[in-house]
């Protein structure tokens, strides 16, 4: 978990995080929920990213394997639109994790001109092992919130996320 150092950082499992100046925290930026959420993010995904090293694996990769591993079968135009990323980007993602032999594309049953993308065998151990990761990330990240207030934000920012 968090702890300070000497030299005014944080430390997430090793990874420093820079203490904030306090005089920063008087600006008008830090009541914009644009930035709270883009720091909150950067944050979260740096200590995620940390913890995913180990597993060679970063969120980015990690959300398109969490996906094939779930029963929705995406296709890869689904997942560009659902995480939010150009449709090079999730090629790139699926082709990385396909050459490691996590994942492979499959006939879309909905589209024959579409492919899905499925975890093997060995994509699925390496996704539990990572999400056990990632929830470790996520406890961290969260230490400062209860069970109430993290089951809220969860709340408030899937309304976010999917309205």
């Amino acid at each position: 978990m968090a702890e300070s150092t000497q030299h005014g950082e944080d430390l997430f499992e090793g990874a420093a995080i820079p203490a904030v100046p306090d005089r920063f925290l008087t600006s008008d930026l830090v009541d914009e929920i644009e930035f709270l959420a883009a720091r909150a993010r950067a944050l979260g995904s740096a200590h995620a990213n940390a913890m995913l090293a180990s597993l060679d694996l970063k969120v980015r990769s990690y959300s398109v394997l969490a996906m094939a591993c779930s029963d929705t079968e995406p296709s890869q135009r689904e997942l560009a639109d659902f995480l939010r990323l150009d449709p090079s980007q999730i090629v790139s993602l699926v082709d990385a994790l396909e050459q490691r032999g996590l994942v492979f594309r499959a006939p879309d049953p909905r589209d024959r001109r579409s492919k899905v993308i499925r975890a093997t065998t060995a994509g699925a151990e390496l996704h539990q092992r990572a999400a056990a990761a990632v929830r470790v990330a996520e406890d961290a990240s969260l230490a400062s919130l209860d069970g109430g207030e993290r089951d809220q934000l969860r709340v408030l920012l899937r309304k976010i996320a999917f309205s």
